[in-house]
């Protein structure tokens, strides 16, 4: 049984809520990080599903790292290689499942993001935080980096002299201030957070899911490669497009003016 997420699926869009609010939703120390990869995995195999929306239990987003962790992991007996390895096989695995879903997701910031909880809000490809949220890089401050992915991820998002402030300062960035860097792109009032975030996934989650998952998949390659890599890898995927049922489906329901009817391939 899941003790850190809330899995819920309504239609086409999956909520993945935090629910550990008594320790902040704390991403170390606890079952977070594998039960995030489980849902992610589980939602890979789920050709219904069209969006996911990520938030957090309580008045937290996520506190990021557990401290006690941190305290632990300054034992003596506990070398810097056995750490090493503790970040490959723990923490970073949460980048590597939930930026690399394949499906739409949307951040739902419900209040404070620090430090691994910051990147976890990046992971997603958009978010939207409540007037109570607030974003800090804040790793520098207790002395160590952004071992999750944080400055591989903030520069894609605000740039790299944003990035590079929020890094450096570790200090915190208000919801109105994260709206004019780009870091989300739309501030609500507390209590319409959930409302906005399942109104924008539902207009998401009405196109077809696997022009989705492929849409998703170029605008993840096009931030690495070249264009002419990008061009030829779209090329694929659109050969492939044409010739799906949601396609002919699209197209169908154009020319007889009325709303597609999609079924998931």
């Amino acid at each position: 049984m899941s003790n850190f997420l809330r899995y819920e699926q309504e239609g086409p869009i999956v909520t993945l809520t935090m629910n550990q609010p008594g320790v902040r939703n704390a991403l170390t120390g606890n079952t977070a990080v594998q039960e995030f990869v489980d849902a992610c995995a589980r939602i890979e195999g789920d050709s219904s599903v069209r969006a996911v929306i990520v938030t957090g239990a309580g008045t937290v987003f996520s506190s990021g790292g557990n401290i006690n962790e941190m305290k632990r992991q300054m034992d003596p007996g506990l070398s810097p290689a056995a750490i090493r390895d503790e970040y490959r096989r723990g923490i970073q695995r949460l980048p590597l499942a939930l930026y690399n879903l394949e499906v739409p997701t949307i951040a739902a910031v419900n209040g404070p993001a620090i430090g691994a909880g910051c990147d976890l809000a990046l992971m997603c490809d958009i978010r939207i935080a409540s007037e109570t949220a607030s974003f800090a890089e804040s790793f520098v401050r207790l002395g160590i980096i952004p071992g999750d992915g944080g400055a591989w991820l903030l520069p894609r998002v605000v740039g790299m002299s944003r990035a590079a402030e929020m890094t450096f300062t570790g200090e915190s960035v208000s919801a109105s201030d994260a709206l004019a860097c780009g870091l989300v792109s739309k501030v609500v009032p507390s209590g319409e957070l959930l409302t906005a975030a399942r109104g924008l996934a539902q207009r998401i989650a009405v196109n077809p899911g696997l022009a989705l998952r492929m849409a998703k998949k170029l605008l993840r390659e096009g931030q690495t490669v070249s264009l002419a890599t990008y061009l030829e890898t779209a090329a694929s995927l659109q050969a492939l497009s044409h010739k799906t049922r949601q396609h002919a489906e699209a197209v169908t329901a154009f020319l007889e003016k009325r709303a597609p009817h999609f079924i998931d391939e």
